[in-house]
């Protein structure tokens, strides 16, 4: 039903239920097609409505809201990923289509390496590597990819592959996950037995169990003095984690990477993990779709990207497309350089013939040309130009906090705290979380940790409109370039003092600031002089303090207020202008427009005070 809109303008209305759904960074255009409107009735809204916008500007979620709001509609901006799957619809691709069961067949399960730094996750990895290469790799990884795939024999006699990928520090763990890529089948959690739980390794549980993924527990170190297998157990007993032994159904695997000991029986223990809970097929007939694990621009061969296959097979000549990159792979190799001509599910292997670098954690699939992969890399790329528009706003640092909390876009100062040793950090969390300012504010310490500031850090910052916090520690290279991209603050800190200081001062900031009224003088009028130029001009004589030149005034009659909020427009002394005059002197005082004076009023003047916080 078309009924008038704000300044008459003829607009469909909804009736207060109807949804409109709008991608990230639409425009005024775009929503008007959505309700069958003209646009620049659209922009005469707005304007209304106290917004400035053009018809093609990009827009964000709240503009849209008000708008919505005024017309009747609920307006609902898709999420990435929902916006991306109506892409690849468009083009006649549906990631969520039902597989044959019939053509399902068994894949290896993928697993990834978690735990405390120095805790051996690396000598594990290639102990393991080194124990079990795969055929015709007698020499051993000729070339790391990030991403490898074993051969083990099983108790039973029965070959079965492994595929691992290498994630030091788990960044791209959850960063991929954060994507709604759920690369990982099964965990290892690293613990070393002479350390036991330490800060990194709970942090690892956590991204692991937030995942949803099965978890084999390696003990290494088993070999070293001081090793204590039994106590790691016992500690892991309180984060749900219980052995097979105490009644659980965590495999606990006793290892050595330095020796060499207990690798086979953790390869078995992944495979029996992995049949008891998770269903290992996969379709290696359909056109192949998976995730690039990691993207990197060779000098002489191009972009280059290490993609992991999850489903489908994918073949040298296929037209390919993951995120904004598009093309056709011209060459793939394996984790041992070796040139291979397909992948199938499970198997990693770097592709070379994308246009640009793919970001690690994007998703890729075949499409049937090259020409449908170049539109739907072009399409995302312009996608995303349209929400980077829409959100163009800087992140939070601990200067603009009070004005971004006046504007009330935030009532809750999150920080992630990361230290070179855990006791410094434990230190820091307990002495800013009793920092007390009062009602109205409050801090929260979304993460904590030990080691260098990741790429994870910032991306969770950049996520939770965090600061980040540095105790003795620096961001690792790629992790400043992402910070200054996010615009996440990150501060540096060697003096726990200096920190606590720091966000004390940032959470007062955050309060509304609080006034009080201080009086400065008074002054009684005499007498009146008319003036053409200036009004009326009270000669006044100075009973108390002092009048100040544009100072806040009140007028007082017979001890009631009868005019507030006027200022000392003008004052003089003799004929010439002064910016203050002492109490027993007379002067003349002119309230700028304000002309309803009398002889016997009281001109009070005074000042308002911003209170310090104790």
């Amino acid at each position: 039903m078309a009924a008038p809109s704000i300044g008459g303008v003829q607009i469909p209305r909804g009736d207060g239920s109807t949804v409109v759904r709008l991608a990230r960074g639409s425009s005024l255009t775009d929503f008007a097609e959505k309700i069958g409107a003209n646009p620049a009735s659209l922009v005469t809204v707005m304007f209304h409505l106290g917004e400035m916008a053009t018809a093609t500007q990009s827009l964000d979620e709240e503009t849209f809201t008000l708008l919505g709001d005024e017309l009747g509609y609920q307006v609902q901006v898709v999420s990435p990923e929902d916006e991306d799957r109506e892409l690849l619809e468009s083009f006649d691709i549906d990631l969520d289509a039902d597989e044959d069961e019939s053509l399902l067949v068994a894949r290896p399960p993928v697993v990834t390496v978690m735990g405390h730094v120095d805790h051996g996750k690396t000598k594990l990895l290639d102990a393991i590597r080194h124990t079990h290469v795969m055929e015709g790799e007698a020499g051993g990884i000729t070339q790391h990819i990030g991403a490898y795939q074993v051969t083990t024999t099983t108790s039973g006699g029965v070959t079965r592959k492994i595929t691992f990928i290498d994630t030091p520090g788990h960044e791209a763990f959850t960063a991929m996950r954060a994507r709604g890529a759920q690369v990982t089948d099964i965990a290892v959690l690293v613990v070393a037995a002479d350390d036991g739980v330490m800060p990194q390794t709970i942090e690892a549980l956590n991204h692991a169990q937030a995942a949803g993924v099965p978890i084999v527990v390696a003990v290494n170190k088993v070999d070293v003095p001081g090793a204590n297998p039994s106590k790691v157990r016992q500690q892991l007993t309180e984060y749900n984690l219980v052995a097979e032994e105490y009644g659980g159904e965590t495999i606990f695997v006793d290892v050595s990477a330095k020796q060499r000991l207990g690798i086979d029986e953790l390869l078995e223990a992944i495979l029996l993990t992995a049949d008891a809970a998770l269903d290992m097929r996969a379709n290696p007939h359909a056109p192949a779709r998976g995730v690039a694990i990691e993207s990197y621009l060779d000098r002489g061969r191009g972009p280059v990207a290490t993609v992991l296959v999850q489903r489908g097979t994918l073949q040298v000549g296929d037209a390919i497309v993951s995120g904004t990159a598009f093309g056709r792979v011209r060459a793939m190799l394996d984790d041992a350089g070796v040139t291979v001509d397909a992948a199938e599910p499970s198997r990693p292997v770097q592709v070379l013939g994308l246009t640009s670098v793919a970001g690690a954690g994007d998703t890729f699939l075949v499409t049937t040309e090259e020409r449908v992969a170049r539109q739907i890399a072009e399409k995302r790329a312009a996608m995303e130009r349209n929400a980077a528009l829409a959100k163009a706003r800087k992140r939070v640092s601990l200067e603009d906090l009070t004005k971004i909390l006046e504007q009330g876009r935030i009532e809750t100062l999150n920080l992630i705290l990361k230290g070179d040793v855990a006791g410094s950090v434990e230190a820091l969390e307990d002495a800013l979380l009793k920092i007390d300012v009062g009602e109205g504010v409050d801090l929260r310490v979304i993460h904590r940790g030990v080691g260098a500031i990741t790429e994870n850090d910032i991306t969770l910052a950049s996520a939770s409109d965090a600061v980040v916090m540095g105790f003795n520690v620096r961001p690792e290279g790629k992790a400043r370039d992402l910070a200054e991209r996010e615009g996440i603050d990150v501060r540096y800190y060697s003096v726990i003092y200096q920190a606590i200081e720091d966000v004390e001062n940032a959470l007062k900031g955050m309060l509304k600031p609080e006034f009080e009224e201080v009086s400065l003088g008074s002054a009684e009028i005499r007498e009146i002089f008319r003036s053409s130029k200036f009004g009326n001009i009270a000669g006044a004589m100075v009973r108390s303090g002092e009048i100040r030149r544009h100072a806040k005034a009140r007028l007082v009659r017979d001890g009631v207020v009868v005019a507030e909020n006027v200022s000392i427009d003008t004052l003089r002394r003799f004929k010439e202008d002064t910016t203050e005059v002492r109490e027993g002197f007379e002067c003349g005082i002119g309230l700028g427009s304000y002309n309803d004076i009398k002889v016997g009023d009281v001109i009070e003047t005074y000042e308002m005070r911003e209170k310090p916080r104790s």
